[in-house]
C-alpha cells in the first residue's frame, strides 16, 4: 500500500484509505462491539472465506488454493477461528492487511471492504460505496469514474453469480444452451431493477447502441451489484425463480430509494 492516504465520511465515521485499500478497523465505529470481534465474526462465515478465497483466485497468483480449502472446509463451526494474520500466513493472501501502531488497523482491498460493509450494514454498504464513487470523480473525472465503478462493483460479485447459477444448469447441457440459461438469469435481474427485460429495452429504444445496463445510472449499477450477490445466496437456498424476482424487486426498490434521497439531502445541505 501507498503511504498516501484520503479519508471518507459515511455515518459518522471517518474511513481511512491508502491507495486501493480500506480501513476496516474504522468501518466499524458506530456499530455495537469492538473492532476486532466484528472481524471476528465476519471471518468466520463460510460465506466470508469463499468470497476473499475467490477474490484471491482471481487477483494472486502466489496463492495457495489447497490450504484455502482446508480453511473453506472448516468455515463456519462453531470452533472455526480465523484472523486477517493467520489468513495471510497460511494462504499468502494480499488482500487483507493488519498495520500496527499509529495509522494501524485492519485494511482490505476495496472489493473485500465492500463486501465487509454490506455484512456490516447494506444501508452502510451503499452509503460508502457512494461516498467512494464521490470521491473517484473528483480524482479522475466523470468518464474515468463510469470505467472504474462498473469495473470495481462487477468483478468479483459477476463471478460468484455465474458459480452459483451453475448449480441450476441441468446435467451435460449443451453449451448454447449454456449461454441461453445465463441470459434468463441476467433478464431476472434486468426485471426486478429495469422492470423489463433486455429484449423488452431494446425493442422500446431502437435507436440507443448498447444493451439495458450501459444505459444504467451509477445507482443503478450499484443495485445491481448488491442484486447479484443476493441471487446468488437465493439459489443457493433453493429459491425459485418467480421468489427471487419478488424479492429482488423489493430489495432494489428500498436500495434505489435509499440512495436517492442521500444524493437528494447531501445535495440540499450543500446549497444552504
Amino acid at each position: 500500500m501507498k503511504s498516501q492516504a484520503t479519508t471518507l465520511l459515511v455515518k459518522g465515521a471517518t474511513i481511512r484509505l491508502q491507495a486501493d485499500f480500506i480501513s476496516l478497523t474504522d468501518m466499524c465505529a458506530g456499530f455495537e462491539g469492538p473492532p476486532d470481534t466484528l472481524l471476528e465474526r465476519w471471518l468466520r462465515q463460510k460465506y466470508t472465506v469463499e468470497y476473499i478465497g475467490k477474490w484471491e483466485m482471481l487477483y494472486n497468483p502466489d496463492f495457495k488454493p489447497t490450504e484455502f480449502e482446508v480453511l473453506f472446509n472448516r468455515a463456519g463451526s462453531n470452533t472455526f477461528y480465523l484472523s486477517v494474520s493467520k489468513w495471510a500466513e497460511a494462504t499468502g493472501a494480499i488482500g487483507m492487511v493488519s498495520k500496527k501502531g499509529r495509522g494501524g488497523g485492519t485494511y482490505a482491498h476495496k472489493d473485500i471492504a465492500f463486501q465487509f460493509a454490506s455484512w456490516l450494514s447494506v444501508d452502510f454498504h451503499l452509503l460508502l460505496v457512494k461516498e467512494y464513487q464521490v470521491l473517484l470523480e473528483e480524482k479522475y473525472g466523470q468518464e474515468a469514474l463510469e470505467w472504474k465503478v462498473r469495473r470495481t462493483l462487477a468483478k468479483v460479485n459477476y463471478h460468484l453469480h455465474t458459480e452459483a447459477v451453475k448449480s441450476l444448469l441441468p446435467p451435460r447441457i449443451s453449451k448454447s444452451a449454456e449461454g441461453f440459461f445465463y441470459a434468463n438469469e441476467a433478464d431476472l435481474l434486468n426485471a426486478a431493477l429495469f422492470g423489463m427485460s433486455a429484449k423488452e429495452w431494446k425493442a422500446q429504444n431502437p435507436e440507443k447502441q448498447g444493451n439495458i445496463r450501459d444505459h444504467a445510472s451509477t445507482e443503478q449499477l450499484l443495485v445491481l451489484a448488491n442484486l447479484e450477490n443476493l441471487n446468488a445466496e437465493y439459489i443457493k437456498s433453493g429459491m425459485n425463480a418467480n421468489e427471487r424476482l419478488s424479492l429482488l424487486n423489493e430489495r432494489a426498490i428500498e436500495q434505489l430509494d435509499l440512495l436517492l434521497r442521500y444524493e437528494a439531502g447531501k445535495k440540499f445541505i450543500e446549497g444552504i
